[in-house]
């Protein structure tokens, strides 16, 4: 099901900003029991991305209300929005985008997240890399190409999900996933300034673990800091939270960092 500026349809114009340009924003969100889990910091995510792209999307009432409402009734799903700057004009200018459009779609809820808590996800390195680019580093644009490239190589591999570096080889992100790693008493995940995705669930680990007995340092890392590590886990809104089982050729057991967030992140504030 989509709707489109409010309407129930399933065709979007081809002269819309989304298609020539990727210009827009978007986030997915987890329904629950007829629920947005962490509605307010998806809207913020959406309204962080406009303002960094300046985007002017004022419509945020209404945007909500059509969240709520196509929510309600799914036991369980996807929730998908899409805001992108409309259309206007052949070239590269905003200048005549008079009105942005937004996309909202509901999805069933992946099936497999649940084996993967059971039983662990494996990493293989990816030999795509993220262009670094502050301006865009953090926000979840639609331009997704380097995931699509990361996504078609892991599907060569046997592993379920990608560890991702950096054009300067710094550990960045999953295809589709923050990461975290313990080594004793601290939990370190990369730094995003400079590429990668803030993601929701990784601000809400980031703000459970600052009231936790972990120290937590957000760093540069290489690759080999990871195969020194006690324990990994990653996480995304709708997981919420996945141990890893290896990474590469390094096995890991431990699961306390797994064991203190999962039953914060399956049930968030």
């Amino acid at each position: 099901m989509f709707l489109i500026n409010g309407r129930e349809q399933d065709s979007l114009a081809a002269s819309d900003r989304a298609t020539q340009f990727g210009d827009g924003c978007f986030t997915t969100a987890r329904i629950r029991d007829g629920k947005i889990c962490l509605l307010p910091a998806h809207l913020r995510r959406l309204q962080d991305a406009c303002e960094k792209l300046l985007l002017p999307f004022s419509q945020w009432t209404e945007l909500q209300h059509e969240m709520t409402a196509m929510a309600a009734g799914q036991n369980s799903g996807v929730l998908k929005v899409i805001l992108s700057r409309g259309s206007g004009g052949r070239g590269y200018s905003p200048s005549n985008c008079r009105e942005a459009t937004r996309i909202l779609s509901v999805s069933p809820y992946p099936t497999h997240y649940e084996r993967w808590r059971t039983e662990g996800i494996t990493l293989a390195l990816s030999p795509v890399r993220l262009g670094r680019n502050p301006m865009l580093a953090g926000i979840k644009h639609l331009n997704r190409l380097e995931q699509v490239l990361i996504r078609s190589h892991l599907e060569q591999t046997n592993a379920d999900e990608a560890l991702v570096l950096d054009s300067e080889g710094w550990v960045t992100e999953c295809c589709a996933a923050n990461l975290f790693w313990r080594k004793e008493n601290v939990v370190y995940t990369p730094r995003l300034d400079q590429a990668g995705v803030n993601g929701i669930m990784r601000q809400f680990c980031l703000q459970s673990l600052a009231q936790s007995p972990f120290q937590v340092v957000e760093v540069y890392a290489r690759e080999d800091a990871l195969m020194q590590a006690d324990e990994m886990v990653i996480c995304n809104a709708l997981m919420p939270v996945i141990p890893v089982r290896a990474c590469g050729d390094k096995l890991m057991f431990a699961r306390s960092l797994f064991d203190f967030l999962a039953p914060l992140c399956e049930h968030p504030n």
